[in-house]
């Protein structure tokens, strides 16, 4: 007959169990004492989980964060390469806009799509941004403005037929180059930069922020059409006095509007200030960068895919966004700087003042190198907030 294994172990087992109290004394002490170590083991696991849990959400950010930035550097690449001729990752301001010499950057708006006339610019503006005041000088090109004599544009013509001239030859990437060599001739600065965009692509850059807010000093109503402006009809709308919400479409009107019920609304000088108040309150959407400049910054991305076309990189349209805002103005206006004119074929043009004959820009050259020497009254001053 076989033993029970319990009867051969060399050591007392319920004497274990008990926690050292036998059998024979304090047997409520003995059953309550391995509950009490018990529950004395699970507190102890309890006062760790929280620190394990912690290390757990920690590591599962690090995974997310990591996932985040891929995702996002991925979005990055592949708009950088729909819209730029630089390479992603690369980099042409991060430098220049933390040195000492003058960064400008050409911004040129075209019709495109059906419009008439589909690739003549229809605005032209230099960013002139002075790195160690951190301001930035806008200069409004008027489209009017002759070019004659100039190697970069044999044809000669209004500074606006540039860009139509150069897509036609060889492409958008041509008409970017060209008209930047034209510009940087003309004005005297080196162009280093461009970005064109057409009006569609306009339109969805405001309505992908939600629409931007601008003052407007001036009411006014307009039309699109010279005919009815010679005749007083403004059959397109008004815009009134004060703050005015606009999407897409409103801030492209607004923004465009040459035919309108006040003389002074109705030239390109008046057209390039509502622009600028509208490109600052476009950058005053995307916030000072950091997260909360991401979302904006990824619908924005998602707007000007295929409206844009440039020679800066992602990373340096980012950079750019920053200098939206202009801290001052140089105005090409006529009688100080500019003359109105006609061409051989009865065009209305602008022509230097000092202006003796093809290729002669040098007054110009002088006015805008003299102005941009003078201090800026006030580096708080944008063309978004002002009257």
């Amino acid at each position: 007959m076989s033993r029970n294994r319990s009867d051969e172990v060399p050591y007392d087992r319920e004497l274990i169990r008990s926690g050292g109290v036998s059998r024979t004394r304090g047997r409520g002490r003995a059953a309550s004492a391995p509950r009490e170590q018990r529950r004395g083991a699970r507190s102890v696991r309890r006062r760790r989980s929280p620190f394990r849990a912690i290390g757990i959400l920690f590591l599962l950010l690090l995974i997310a964060g990591g996932v985040g930035i891929f995702l996002l550097g991925s979005r990055a690449a592949a708009f950088n390469a729909t819209v730029s001729t630089a390479p992603f990752p690369s980099t042409a301001l991060f430098g220049a806009l933390n040195g000492s010499d003058r960064v400008n950057v050409l911004m040129i708006g075209y019709g495109g799509g059906d419009h008439d006339g589909p690739f003549l610019a229809d605005s032209i503006q230099v960013l002139s941004i002075d790195p160690e005041t951190d301001t930035t000088t806008t200069i409004p090109i008027p489209r009017d403005l002759w070019i004659e004599g100039i190697s970069e544009f044999s044809q000669n013509g209004k500074v606006n037929e540039v860009f139509a001239f150069g897509e036609a030859e060889a492409g958008l990437d041509e008409a970017g180059n060209r008209l930047a060599a034209v510009i940087s001739d003309v004005t005297g600065l080196e162009i280093q930069h461009w970005l064109s965009i057409d009006f569609a692509g306009f339109e969805e850059m405001v309505d992908a922020v939600g629409g931007v807010t601008v003052q407007n000093p001036t009411a006014f109503s307009y039309t699109n059409i010279e005919a009815k402006y010679q005749a007083g009809i403004w059959d397109r709308g008004t815009f009134p006095a004060g703050e005015l919400e606009l999407d897409g479409h409103d801030a492209l009107e607004y923004s465009r509007a040459r035919y309108t019920s006040v003389f002074e609304e109705s030239n390109d000088f008046a057209r390039s200030i509502r622009q600028a108040r509208v490109l600052a309150a476009l950058r005053t959407k995307l916030g000072d960068g950091g997260v909360g400049s991401i979302g904006p910054g990824l619908r924005l991305m998602d707007a000007m895919e295929g409206r844009v076309r440039t020679d800066l990189s992602v990373i340096d349209l980012a950079l750019l966004s920053s200098h939206l805002s202009s801290d001052r103005r140089i105005e090409l206006s006529e009688g100080p700087v500019l003359t109105a004119t006609t061409n051989t074929i009865g065009q209305y043009i602008l022509i230097p003042t000092s202006w003796t004959g093809p290729g002669d820009y040098g007054g110009l050259r002088a006015y805008i190198a003299d102005q941009l020497a003078q201090p800026i009254p006030s580096a708080s001053a944008s063309d978004g907030a002002a009257p």
